[in-house]
């Protein structure tokens, strides 16, 4: 019986996706440490807590955008995601 020697090919890693992914990793880090500081440090207001919302949808922007893949994505999925959302947020604060 003959043996086969199959080689792996290994292509070598595309150094500006990773360096992009730790940027946006250090930017959700950056906000949450200044999420924790203002939580711990401001008492409770109206403008503590629209920081609070800000802080969360920019994110939750990082987060979709990068890590699942949503801001390479057409204009129309895009919007199928941001106008539902903007709707829900209305309705909140309604």
């Amino acid at each position: 019986m003959e043996q086969e020697n199959k080689q792996q090919v290994v292509i070598p890693a595309d150094k500006a996706k990773i360096r992009h992914i730790w940027t946006v990793t250090l930017y959700l880090f950056l906000i949450t440490a200044a999420e924790f500081v203002i939580a711990f440090n401001l008492d409770a207001s109206i403008i503590k807590t629209i920081i609070f919302i800000v802080m969360t949808i920019v994110k939750a922007y990082y987060i979709m955008s990068e890590f699942m893949h949503l801001g390479h994505e057409t204009k129309g999925l895009k919007l199928s995601i941001l106008l539902p959302l903007i709707f829900v947020v209305w309705l909140i604060g309604a």
